[in-house]
């Protein structure tokens, strides 16, 4: 007779059995470094002050960064929160959809805890076909290269960046150039690239970085795993290795923090905080709350992704925003930090669209306190691409940073303006020359369109510099708009007498020959001298006359 098989009592776990992180509890509101205190005290992750969630490791950036006496509700987070006879499946799927915690607490009392995602990085999801039908087949190959290279070190290879972005939307990938995370040591595998592929390298040790340039595969940006920290708000942070989970960690937004292993393979994909979700859903989000007090260059970033992408920040991202303009100014950022952000942002196809977000959304007080975007701010950056387009067409060399600078500051009262353009690190000559052509564009435009020799519209825009003649684009009517097409359009050249002919003929050296030859081109282009004939009849006038 058959012996009856051993029937094991099935075990179902709730979320009290997963509980493995303390909660301190208030009812009174506490500022950031007493809410520090108490959750030291009591060992606890979180902090629950006045009905809000504030996480321990919020906490510590927050006192490193000097904002002790904050209300701790400042940088609270949305955690997801369960009933304590919850299944493990959902306690499971919330962490998995890159909740840093999940609190459990029954409605009618205090929280019983928290559950926080094991010391173990999740499996990575396998995405070799998706990479196999999005990615030309040259760039698997070399991908394939990297890791190949990377493990002949003892090292791991990670693809990250836009290209894993692009591969989870629903467009065609277009990053080109590949960004590269090592476990391990980034710039030596940056070296043994170069050499494989007959490239060169420029490593960059402060930030554990390289840059790979080589033939037919174009830049390959190779970086190794690192954490930072931030020792005060807007500096760059220090940079210490760590490993792949870390790294992903301390980005930007959560779209931006997913990588593709190299080693195996089969391209897992690791993705802890949820990128692949928000961009399905559209949405931007950053990774703490005080990603963008930390580096408020991500407010730049953000809202051109927002634009690029057609993305909306969340909740707490739009809180965050707001946490971080009130802590403006930041001394420790640089106008160039600034600078690069616009600069980004110029070349995009939908410049305008990402200017306006960010004054309104507040970001230009970045550059004085006092900053106010307004309509007429609007409009002129609305017509800023087209002006750019213009002066590429017509060779002007007209910087676009600096153009944009003109129309984010042209409605300001004029010290937040000069102290705007001080902020973005101008100075000396470009200063000078901005701050001549806000201070006097109009007028010149008022004595251009009264003008009706065409030598007066000439010599009003000859002496001016290519940004100076934009600006006149940008802000002036059809008439001048015109006006400058004529004075750009115009033969460099119209004088046929040469400096030296005009010396032959009797003008002394010196400046009276430059005198000279401008009275010259002004006649030529007032129509009073033709030919050169007439040129030389003018130069033996001005003789006579004593010219």
């Amino acid at each position: 007779m058959a012996k009856r098989a051993h029937v094991y009592p099935q075990v179902s776990l709730v979320a009290t059995d997963l509980v493995n992180a303390a909660v301190a509890w208030t009812r009174a509101p506490l500022a950031i470094g007493a809410a520090l205190r108490l959750a030291r005290k009591r060992d606890a992750v979180i902090v629950v002050a006045d009905g809000r969630y504030v996480l321990r490791e919020d906490l510590v950036r927050a006192s490193r960064l000097g904002l002790d006496d904050l209300a701790s509700t400042v940088i609270a987070r949305d955690l997801p929160r369960v009933e304590p006879t919850a299944s493990e499946v959902t306690v499971r799927r919330l962490l998995a959809q890159g909740a840093p915690l999940v609190v459990v607490r029954d409605r009618r009392g205090p929280p019983v805890g928290a559950v926080a995602p094991g010391t173990a990085s999740p499996p990575a999801v396998p995405t070799a076909p998706r990479v196999a039908r999005r990615l030309p087949a040259d760039t698997q190959v070399l991908l394939a290269s990297i890791g190949r290279c990377a493990a002949a070190q003892g090292a791991h290879a990670f693809l990250v960046g836009g290209m894993v972005r692009d591969l989870w939307r629903d467009a065609e990938v277009a990053s080109t150039d590949l960004d590269i995370v090592v476990e391990g040591d980034g710039p030596a595998v940056a070296r043994d690239l170069a050499r494989a592929l007959g490239g060169v390298v420029r490593e960059h040790r402060r930030f554990l970085t390289a840059s790979v340039q080589a033939p037919r595969v174009g830049r390959i940006d190779v970086a190794t795993a690192r954490s930072e920290r931030y020792e005060s708000r807007g500096a760059l942070p220090r940079v210490m290795p760590a490993g792949i989970d870390a790294d992903l960690r301390r980005r930007d937004f959560t779209i931006n923090a997913m990588a593709v292993e190299l080693h195996s393979g089969a391209f897992g994909l690791f993705d802890p905080l949820g990128g692949r979700a928000d961009l399905a859903r559209q949405r931007l989000r950053v990774l703490h709350p005080l990603s963008y007090v930390e580096d408020p260059t991500r407010l730049f970033r953000a809202a051109r992704y927002a634009t690029r992408f057609g993305l909306a920040p969340d909740a707490a991202t739009a809180r965050a925003q707001t946490l971080a303009l009130r802590l403006a100014p930041y001394a420790a950022l640089s106008g160039q930090r600034i600078v690069a952000e616009l600069e980004r942002i110029l070349v995009e196809p939908h410049a305008a669209e990402t200017l306006a977000r960010l004054g309104r959304g507040g970001a230009f007080r970045l550059l004085d306190p006092r900053y106010r975007f307004t309509a007429a701010t609007g409009r002129l950056v609305t017509e800023l691409p087209g002006t750019l387009a213009w002066a590429r067409q017509r060779g002007l060399g007209a910087e676009p940073v600096e153009l944009g600078a003109l129309a984010l500051t042209a409605d300001q009262p004029s010290a937040v303006a000069s102290a705007a353009l001080e902020r973005l690190a101008f100075a000396g000559e470009p200063l000078a020359r901005l701050r001549h052509a806000l201070g006097e564009g109009r007028a010149r435009l008022a004595r251009l369109s009264a003008a009706s020799a065409p030598s007066t519209r000439a010599r009003l825009l000859r002496e001016l510099a290519p940004v100076a003649l934009a600006w006149l684009w940008l802000v002036g009517d059809g008439n001048a708009r015109a006006a400058l097409d004529w004075y750009l359009g115009l033969d460099r050249a119209p004088v046929s007498l040469s400096g030296d002919e005009v010396i032959a003929l009797g003008v002394p050296r010196g400046p009276a020959v430059a005198r000279v030859l401008t009275e010259l081109r002004d006649g030529r282009l007032d129509g009073r001298i033709t030919d050169r004939a007439t040129e030389i009849e003018q130069v033996r006038r001005l003789l006579t006359k004593g010219g």
